[in-house]
């Protein structure tokens, strides 16, 4: 796993940064899958968090900031308190927008759905996905989705560069199958990274 982070120095105190220098750190480590092996084969259970994605005129939600991270800490703080692995978050309109560090896809009789990320990141690996997906000629759609739609959805997934193609199980009150699409776009994700295909 590769994590970058850049960073403003400590030249100047205050909010102003305009005085201080950038930095950059790289880690890595190695990582296993990042909810577990018992999520990759049952699914996770995820929560619909208290808090809401903010409106990209709030901040500049397009970017991967530190800052932005604490409502998603918060929300997957509150869902693991009470049992769940995850939270999905909706946005300021009450739109599903993303787990609390991944994006998420939706499977309806083989077409996959996915929130248009206007006030979310457009993950990397989201746009993988899309990719892999397309290649085996599965229609992917970005678009609005409602909370009331989950209950139409047969299978869900989150992708993300750590959580790779992990499959949900629940949201809610709503249960998805661990089904075949879903497992084959995380074998297919899994060969790429690893240099099979």
């Amino acid at each position: 796993y590769v994590r970058p982070i850049a960073w403003r120095g400590s030249e100047q105190m205050g909010v102003s940064a305009q005085k201080t220098k950038p930095h950059l750190a790289i880690a890595c480590w190695e990582w296993g899958a990042y909810f577990g092996a018992e999520a990759l084969a049952k699914g996770l259970r995820l929560n619909i968090a208290p808090w809401r994605r903010p409106a990209p005129y709030t901040a500049p939600t397009k970017s991967k900031a530190a800052g932005l991270y604490m409502i998603c800490t918060m929300s997957k703080h509150a869902a693991e308190d009470a049992g769940y692995n995850d939270a999905l978050m909706l946005d300021w309109r009450g739109q599903v927008a993303e787990a609390t560090g991944a994006n998420v896809f939706f499977m309806k009789d083989n077409v996959l759905h996915t929130p248009t990320p206007d006030c979310f990141l457009d993950g990397i690996t989201r746009r993988t996905v899309i990719g892999l997906a397309k290649r085996r000629g599965i229609e992917v759609v970005e678009r609005v989705i409602w909370p009331e739609e989950l209950e139409s959805f047969e299978q869900a997934f989150l992708t993300g560069s750590a959580a790779e193609v992990t499959p949900l199980a629940e949201i809610g009150p709503w249960r998805f199958e661990v089904g075949a699409l879903t497992r084959q776009l995380a074998t297919d994700y899994s060969d790429l990274v690893n240099g099979r295909i």
